[in-house]
């Protein structure tokens, strides 16, 4: 008998150590899952193996917006697991600048990226766009 794997794909980078920052989100009571930990006090910790897809849409992925990126991801995925509303989205598109700017990114590429998630990024919050599970063989 053949024993299925499951997987989800869409994944490019996977976190090697633990990673801990402050943010301004600050939800009402501890959010946890498997990889992300977010504190009534806005801490985010995102634990080691986390795999997140790096920056999305027609952009590079340059150093100073894998932070970033990293970030945003979790917290789109916690609103995508119902775990954060989707209320929380502008202040992750806006921790996402902030860690940019911090890590180097010039003020008209924090403004391209920001006015493309504001303008594209709904989506990849929304609940109904969950990574589906996939089997193999």
């Amino acid at each position: 008998m053949k024993t299925k794997i499951k997987y989800r794909s869409g994944y490019k980078y996977q976190l090697a150590k633990t990673f801990e920052i402050g943010t301004r989100i600050l939800p009402p009571k501890k959010v946890s899952m498997d990889f992300i930990v977010l504190s009534r006090q806005g801490k985010l910790t995102i634990k080691r193996n986390y795999a997140w897809d790096g920056p999305s849409g027609p952009t590079i992925d340059t150093k100073n917006f894998m932070r970033g990126s990293l970030v945003h991801d979790a917290l789109y995925q916690l609103m995508r697991l119902k775990l954060l509303p989707m209320s929380y989205r502008e202040g992750a598109d806006m921790e996402l600048d902030r860690i940019c700017k911090l890590d180097g990114m010039s003020r008209i590429r924090r403004w391209y990226v920001l006015r493309s998630l504001r303008r594209f990024g709904a989506s990849a919050a929304n609940p109904e766009n969950k990574k589906k599970l996939l089997e193999a063989p």
